[in-house]
């Protein structure tokens, strides 16, 4: 997947890691970017046109879908990560509705246009999916949960040639990781190491210092190749 020419959506792409990498997008010559946000926003370059997305919106979701005609890439980078201890059911089921179930729906939203396109979906996720930070439980478990969600979808969407890429994050420097006191690489790194790994065409892209230690590891483990053992199960279109 080469990004120059392209057409993309990445939701939340007003700050952080969303806003570097529709930046970085530009910069490698993408035709036109969809910039998802929830509230009104704007930018410079007449390739960009902000789409009203809030992920847990049923209504954006459909306004968005059918107010683009053309798709490549998908970018489910919309993320919420509070601090919290599991005593509080509302956190997990408001964490779970942003970084599981907005992931889906949108997903689900653009399939036509994708697999028209034979595009890709590249899903957001973390280093949390793989071992939980108990700090933000809530976070980690939908991270993980929306890490099966990406190996589920990778396997179902492979008959139409629609493929899925997890990008395993480390810390970033975000207004998401402020609490935390480590290093953190920048979000103009990671959104670089994100295209990089896309147009390498990496299932798991690893982007930041932090999750490349664990890059390899993870390709070579039993656990990646438990999902291409059952992924072998699943018959040609069967999404």
């Amino acid at each position: 997947m080469n990004i120059a020419d392209k057409t993309i959506l990445i939701t939340g792409a007003s700050r952080g890691i969303g806003r570097a990498l529709l930046d970085e997008a530009l910069k490698r010559g993408a035709k036109r970017v969809y910039a998802g946000t929830r509230g009104p926003w704007s930018h410079a370059d007449a390739r960009v046109r902000a789409v009203k997305l809030d992920v847990t919106s049923s209504e954006d979701i459909e306004r968005a879908a059918t107010s683009i005609d053309s798709l490549d890439v998908l970018v489910n980078n919309a993320g919420i990560a509070p601090y919290d201890d599991l005593s509080n059911p509302e956190v997990l089921e408001r964490t779970f509705a942003v970084n599981l179930f907005g992931v889906l729906n949108v997903t689900r939203a653009f399939l036509p246009l994708l697999r028209r396109s034979r595009g890709v979906v590249v899903n957001h996720l973390s280093m949390v999916a793989l071992a939980a930070l108990p700090l933000i439980p809530a976070y980690s478990i939908s991270k993980a949960a929306a890490l099966n969600l990406t190996q589920s979808l990778r396997a179902l969407l492979a008959g139409d040639g629609v493929k899925v890429h997890g990008v395993l994050l480390g810390p970033i420097d975000t207004e998401m990781n402020r609490g935390f006191d480590i290093p953190k690489a920048t979000t103009k790194f990671a959104a670089c190491g994100i295209l990089d790994g896309l147009e390498r065409g990496e299932e798991d892209i690893f982007p930041d210092p932090a999750s490349q230690s664990l890059a390899d590891g993870w390709r070579n483990s039993a656990a990646k190749a438990l999902e291409r053992q059952f992924a072998a199960f699943v018959p040609e279109n069967a999404a």
